[in-house]
């Protein structure tokens, strides 16, 4: 599969075209379309654009069922406690050359984004999709261990969030889903992106190469290089690490080319990014961008919940333990909104450039 044949016109079926893009591409649609509702801001030319924004999202159901206390409380964050929202972008391993599934369509990505109770910072949390964890029943999966992307394929988003609140203790104030997008249209509506890289990449596709620095890229060099997964340290997390590089320059680019001012580039870019998504019913848009307004690229960190390794051998195949140490206390900094604390106490588990 090629760079020119995964990018297909949007289907009518929101999902349908979603379903052939490669893992790697989704994962960097989903930390983007997020990314930029929260670097737009929307304040000012942006509120104007946003009726028009708004409607062209879709919604869905995408959390379960809520106990009133849970639903209190998550009223409670979106006045004046922090907010923790679920991000996921759904696959079809069998679309892949190199990954099958017997079961059909997982989750390819699962992120939490965390926003601090000040509104100032925020940090992005990738959960790998192998995780080994307890997977509450849903379908015809009676519960159990499994790796975490099985929920998607056996209840979706729904059995999603409750997987990843069993797993977390936190309570989600809000969820969303990417559909299909072209990354190269987002990168190149911004007049392309420059990405600081701490590591040598090779692209297996073009025999481009990209030395440890700053390189400026268009969207079909952005695309070539999130792709790669095999020539990167450490394989699937490397390009995890790739794909947030890029995120984050894009971001930085919303912001500094002037976006927000410009009514018709601030409209193209939302245009982009509401094609992609599809959020939780519940979910109020407009009050999330305006919670966010003071959002600034730098106050971004980019982490993966800690590992011990990717060679678990289970029933379900050879998947990701998770650290219980490192991972239980990370959860925990984000269920007490300390996670800057958390970082400064565990250097090195921030991705390069947070």
């Amino acid at each position: 599969m090629d760079a020119e044949n995964d990018l297909e016109p949007v289907k009518p079926r929101r999902f349908a075209g979603f379903r052939k893009l490669a893992g790697w591409q989704k994962a960097l649609i989903v930390l983007g379309v997020l990314l930029l509702v929260i670097a737009g801001g929307l304040t000012g030319t942006g509120f104007y654009l946003y009726e028009r924004y708004d409607n062209k999202v879709s919604r869905e159901s995408l959390l379960p069922s809520r106990s009133a206390e849970d639903v209190a409380r998550s009223e409670e964050n979106w006045d004046s406690g922090p907010l923790n929202l679920l991000l996921l972008g759904s696959d079809s391993r069998a679309e892949e050359p190199d990954e099958t599934s017997p079961i059909g369509e997982r989750s390819d990505t699962i992120m939490l984004l965390h926003i601090s109770k000040n509104r100032d910072h925020a940090t992005l949390m990738s959960i790998p999709r192998d995780s080994y964890v307890e997977v509450p029943a849903g379908g015809s999966w009676k519960g159990g261990k499994n790796k975490i992307n099985s929920a998607f394929a056996f209840g979706g988003a729904p059995l999603t969030a409750e997987t990843v609140t069993k797993l977390t203790g936190i309570t989600l104030d809000g969820a969303m889903i990417a559909d299909f997008a072209s990354i190269r249209e987002m990168v190149d509506a911004v007049n392309g992106v420059n990405v600081c890289t701490y590591a040598k990449v090779t692209s297996l596709h073009t025999g481009r190469v990209w030395e440890p620095g700053c390189h400026d890229m268009n969207g079909e060099v952005a695309l070539d290089f999130v792709r790669q997964r095999y020539s990167v340290e450490g394989g699937d997390f490397g390009r995890m690490r790739n794909q947030q590089l890029v995120v984050k320059a894009l971001v930085a680019k919303v912001q500094s080319s002037g976006a927000m001012t410009n009514p018709l580039k601030l409209d193209s870019l939302l245009g982009i990014a509401a094609e992609a998504l599809t959020v939780d019913d519940r979910l109020d848009l407009r009050d999330l961008a305006f919670k966010v307004r003071d959002l600034r690229p730098d106050n971004i960190d980019y982490l993966t919940v800690p590992d011990t390794g990717a060679s678990l051998d289970t029933p379900a195949g050879s998947a990701v333990e998770l650290d219980p140490d490192l991972s239980v206390s990370l959860f925990k900094a984000v269920a007490d909104d300390t996670v800057q604390q958390w970082l400064a106490e565990n250097p090195g588990q921030a991705a390069p450039g947070s």
